[in-house]
């Protein structure tokens, strides 16, 4: 059984996976937010947690079972720039994540719970940040997968 392309290839639609939920949380998360939609946002904040969890796992899985020499990983630039960026992402998320949760909670029993604007502005900031971390990520990944940063 072929483990580097079976890593490689659950790692992949990980990683889609998470890009595919930050855009759909990139477009709930905006002014006008209300009702119901709080509470899908909710999901798809937590799913986006869950998610980015399995790419770590999976990742990990790679640098050490993954047919490479785990010190090419180890040793290479591009990789920690790319691992760097992974953990920004993941503490630009605590903001909104706390938000949501927070207005989930204030709107139990409220049919129409609307966010203050500002609470929602003050979110999609960090939203914003991450959108743009999550641009090092690819070009840190493809400079490592040519020989970049050893």
């Amino acid at each position: 059984m072929d483990w580097n392309l079976i890593l490689a290839s659950a790692h992949h639609l990980a990683v889609f996976t998470l890009v595919m939920l930050f855009a759909a949380e990139f477009t709930l998360l905006r002014t006008g937010l209300s009702g119901a939609r709080i509470g899908q946002l909710a999901r798809i904040d937590a799913a986006y947690g869950g998610v980015a969890g399995l790419v770590i796992v999976i990742g990990i899985l790679r640098v050490i079972f993954g047919g490479v020499d785990p010190m090419y990983y180890l040793g290479n630039h591009a990789f920690w720039g790319k691992m760097g960026a992974f953990a920004i992402m993941g503490l630009l998320t605590i903001q909104p994540t706390i938000a949501i949760r927070r207005w989930v909670k204030a709107g139990e029993g409220v049919l129409e719970f609307a966010p203050p604007a500002g609470e929602i502005a003050a979110s999609r900031r960090f939203i914003h940040l991450q959108a743009g971390v999550l641009l090092l990520i690819p070009i840190f990944a493809a400079a490592m997968a040519r020989g970049y940063g050893s």
